[in-house]
């Protein structure tokens, strides 16, 4: 129990820190390149900022504990809507505009009700395969829908400097104004993505030896310790956004982890480790909670434009009624 209780808080520290270093050198070095800024925002970004749960639950699965993998992907979509965003609301008064309504959050509902049912009966290749052609298919309707509203965001060689004429504040803040090495965040994103792979291992090993040790499921466990862990990092960033009011970035970031994780990370458990989901209260009861929040917190957008303090209130109460229905 004890070396279980160390494995985990050193994976989580661990993986936090690798992971912001692995997305901020991947979208330096995706700068360097002259990619375009949407397709930095929406594929490296959005796959970076998932690859704590990815790595995470890709491991689960590949060792055969499929349930601490799942346990995490929906502990995670709810701890972003429900723990992050109300959190982040306590700070203040968070707006939502109607077009992170109506393209982010209504793609986040369809994607946790697609792995919602991709789960019932365990969870195939077939399944999985359907979840990455999904996808597929809205990062190419999402790029395609901003790349005509973008340009390109350029680095001088003969300077190093960066011409700053596009308005993405997420690549903005990941890569600020200073000259970019290619080697040095060549390194930094080797390094990043190693570290996340290695305490990834380490988190998921902890976690093993704690359900066991506790005799409870590896759901749960994947559901609260490693969920909430592997979305630290969203609640730090959500925090500061709320404080700055950059609101729509804030928002747009969560409702996109919520899309990449139950398509991307879902699918990917699935190729790597497909079977039958042991915990069954995870697969019905956690699974209906996930997509009841999640679809609570598009209606409250889409009626209000904003998540109030006391819609935050609300929000963190559902999240600990989940855990104990859970328990």
């Amino acid at each position: 129990m004890l070396f279980g209780i160390i494995f985990s808080v050193a994976g989580l520290l661990v993986l936090a820190f690798a992971a912001d270093q692995f997305v901020k050198g991947a979208a330096r070095l995706a700068v360097i390149l002259r990619i375009a800024p949407v397709v930095v925002g929406a594929v490296v970004i959005g796959f970076g900022t998932s690859a704590p749960e990815m790595v995470v639950s890709g491991l689960a699965a590949a060792r055969g504990d499929l349930d601490i993998g799942v346990g995490n992907i929906i502990g995670s979509n709810v701890a972003n809507i429900s723990l992050v965003l109300g959190v982040s609301s306590l700070v203040g008064v968070i707006g939502v505009s109607k077009t992170v309504v109506r393209r982010d959050a209504v793609a986040s509902v369809i994607s946790v009700v697609l792995f919602a049912l991709a789960i019932q009966n365990g969870l195939a290749r077939l399944e999985a395969a359907v979840l990455l052609v999904v996808l597929a298919g809205w990062l190419i309707t999402l790029i395609k829908g901003r790349n005509s509203h973008q340009s390109f965001r350029t680095q001088d060689t003969s300077t190093g400097n960066i011409d700053d004429n596009i308005n993405d504040d997420n690549i903005n803040d990941l890569v600020g104004e200073d000259p970019i090495s290619v080697s040095t965040e060549t390194l930094r994103t080797f390094i990043g993505l190693a570290l996340v792979i290695s305490s990834a291992y380490v988190l998921v090993e902890g976690a093993q030896r704690i359900a066991d040790a506790l005799n409870i499921s590896g759901g749960l466990v994947g559901y609260t310790l490693i969920a909430v862990g592997t979305s630290a990092p969203e609640l730090v960033t959500a925090v500061a956004a709320s404080r700055l009011n950059q609101t729509e970035l804030l928002v747009g970031n969560l409702l996109g982890s919520n899309v990449f994780n139950s398509l991307a990370v879902g699918g990917l458990i699935g190729m790597v480790g497909a079977g039958t989901i042991q915990d069954s209260t995870l697969v019905t009861v956690g699974a209906a909670l996930m997509v009841l929040i999640c679809a609570l917190s598009w209606l409250a957008m889409l009626l209000t434009s904003k998540v109030c303090r006391r819609d935050g209130i609300i929000l963190i109460a559902l999240w600990f009624l989940s855990v104990a229905l859970l328990a």
